[in-house]
């Protein structure tokens, strides 16, 4: 006869180990296989590769073999080998933000350039400014672009306006006080509104002005430049020195 205790005892035994083997056999949690992984990852790349390659051709900005590399990384992506299409969309999209980077680091440079040495700027503008050169320095293209170009719409809108009066000519204007004290500076006022003036010797009582309050350094050092050596004049006739310095674009009216 068995002891009811050895009974008890080989009973949780036999309670205890099917609960392990019940254990042991629980299918496993189902996990993506690296090379899953790499397909999915070389097709969001190759997205991203497109994307990038639009944005620069948008601009006519891409280099040569980009589009090739991306041609790679589909032919790749197609014939199984998803390391490879991995590796050439990357490149792909790579170079394309490099051309779109460079794109803008370009403008930025003119705009940086035209923009240096302005005159009258906020404390605030400065900082922009600071901050658009050191982007600039460290190769932030798009950075200092979208500085600039909210700077220099700043910049454009500060103009006043100045109405003629009889007596009034460009020189005289641009040496008022509330303009440029200055009156070698008439040449900015003339470029300014080109479309108003036909002959920078001839203006006439009620004209509008617009006078540009930040002109850059260099648009200063020209325009007073072109005062000092303008040359014989006449009224009534557009000198030749004139269309130099507006590039050629004024026509006798």
């Amino acid at each position: 006869m068995t002891n009811p205790f050895c009974r008890k005892h080989l009973l949780m035994m036999a309670l205890t180990l099917g609960v392990a083997a019940g254990c042991a056999t629980t299918p496993p949690e189902p996990t993506v296989a690296p090379q899953s992984q790499t397909a999915t990852a070389a097709s969001q790349m190759i997205a991203d590769a497109k994307a990038a390659i639009a944005e620069a051709k948008s601009l006519k900005w891409i280099w040569r073999d980009t589009e090739k590399f991306l041609a790679s990384a589909e032919k790749a992506a197609s014939d199984g080998d998803h390391d490879t299409a991995l590796k050439m969309a990357t490149k792909a999209r790579n170079e394309a933000q490099l051309a779109v980077n460079q794109y803008y680091l370009e403008k930025a440079k003119v705009m940086m350039a035209k923009t240096e040495g302005a005159s009258g700027l906020s404390s605030e503008q400065n900082s922009t400014l600071r901050a658009a050169s050191a982007a600039i320095a460290n190769g932030e293209g798009r950075k200092a672009y979208d500085l600039l170009t909210g700077l220099t719409a700043e910049l454009r809108g500060s103009m006043t306006q100045y109405t003629v009066v009889t007596g009034d000519s460009l020189w005289t204007i641009s040496g008022r006080s509330d303009v440029y004290n200055n009156p070698y500076q008439w040449p900015l006022i003339y470029k300014t509104n080109r479309d108003k003036i036909s002959d920078a010797d001839l203006i006439h009582p009620g004209q509008r002005f617009s006078v540009d309050q930040n002109p850059s350094a260099s648009d200063v050092s020209a325009a007073v430049n072109h005062a000092r050596n303008r040359g014989a004049w006449s009224m009534g006739v557009v000198e030749e020195s004139d269309r130099e310095y507006l590039g050629g674009s004024v026509t006798l009216r």
